[in-house]
């Protein structure tokens, strides 16, 4: 899965959700990650959670 910085998402009540940064966030913040959270983002199909 590939998404820009800047992407945000349109939730079905109307707010918005920058996914965008919170992917990169969390991407920072991988060696911090727990292997259960690592896990759930590798099942999403987030495969850097796996490296």
């Amino acid at each position: 899965m590939t998404v820009s910085r800047g992407h945000v998402e349109t939730l079905p009540d109307g707010t918005e959700a920058k996914l965008g940064v919170w992917i990169m966030n969390q991407k920072s913040r991988r060696p911090k990650l727990t292997p259960d959270k690592r896990a759930t983002l590798a099942d999403l199909g987030l495969n850097w959670a796996t490296a």
